[in-house]
C-alpha cells in the first residue's frame, strides 16, 4: 500500500470556523495517513466492480449483451419524457372534465334563465290585459276616447 503525497507544504496548523488550531505534526501525518487509505479502498472497489462487469459481459452471449444494454439505455433516455406526456394526459383529462362540468352547469342556467324570462312575459302580458280592463271597469270614456284620437 502506497500514501499519496501532497505537492504542497505542510502546515500545522488547522482552519475551524475561521479560528486556527495547531496541530503537532504527528497528527498530520495520522490524517493524511487515513485520508490516504480512504481514496485507495475507494479506488480498489471501483476496479472490483468494474471487472466483475467486465467478466460479466464477456460471459453473456455478444448479441443479447448489445440488445439488452440497447433497450435499457433507450428505457433510460424515454422515461422522463414519457412520464412528463402521462403528466399531460392527466391535466388536459382532468382539464376536459372542468369543461365538461361548466358546459353542464351553464346549459342548466341557460334553461332557468329561458324559464324565467317565459314567466317574466306570461306575468306581465296578465299584467298588461288586467290594467287594461281595470282601466276600462273604472272610466269606460277613457277607452273610447283613445279610440276616437286614433
Amino acid at each position: 500500500m502506497s500514501a499519496i503525497r501532497s505537492d504542497r507544504p505542510r502546515s500545522d496548523k488547522i482552519s475551524v470556523d475561521g479560528l486556527e488550531k495547531f496541530t503537532p505534526p504527528e497528527r498530520l501525518g495520522d490524517i493524511n495517513q487515513a485520508a490516504a487509505n480512504a481514496v485507495e479502498g475507494e479506488i480498489r472497489e471501483f476496479v472490483r466492480r468494474d471487472v466483475a462487469y467486465l467478466r460479466r459481459q464477456r460471459d453473456e452471449p455478444e448479441n443479447d449483451t448489445v440488445s439488452d444494454n440497447l433497450n435499457s439505455l433507450i428505457r433510460r433516455v424515454s422515461s422522463a419524457s414519457m412520464e412528463e406526456i402521462d403528466r399531460v394526459i392527466l391535466e388536459l383529462q382532468g382539464v376536459r372534465d372542468m369543461l365538461r362540468n361548466e358546459g353542464d352547469r351553464v346549459g342548466r342556467e341557460i334553461t332557468d334563465y329561458a324559464g324565467l324570462s317565459h314567466a317574466a312575459m306570461t306575468a306581465m302580458k296578465v299584467i298588461g290585459d288586467s290594467l287594461k280592463q281595470w282601466k276600462h271597469r273604472s272610466n269606460p270614456s277613457v277607452e273610447r276616447g283613445h279610440r276616437s284620437a286614433n
